[in-house]
């Protein structure tokens, strides 16, 4: 998946709200998730990085959760 984020296949926040009408209205899979160069500012993935465990499911990119 060229120019997305990395983790996205593995992103329990991407698989389980993808299709949710809140996130789309966010855009937060289309600024986060489909955006390699801003996936590094997802609140998601700096946990993931630092800790080696996947935030909660429910865990938006931007820390807050749904």
């Amino acid at each position: 998946m060229p120019n997305k984020c990395d983790l996205l296949e593995t992103c329990g926040f991407f698989n389980k709200f993808n299709s949710n009408l809140e996130v789309i209205n966010q855009r937060w899979i289309r600024l986060y998730c489909e955006n390699l160069d801003h996936s590094e500012l997802c609140e998601r993935k700096k946990i993931r990085n630092q800790t080696g465990k996947p935030p909660a499911d429910n865990m938006a990119p931007t820390g807050v959760l749904m």
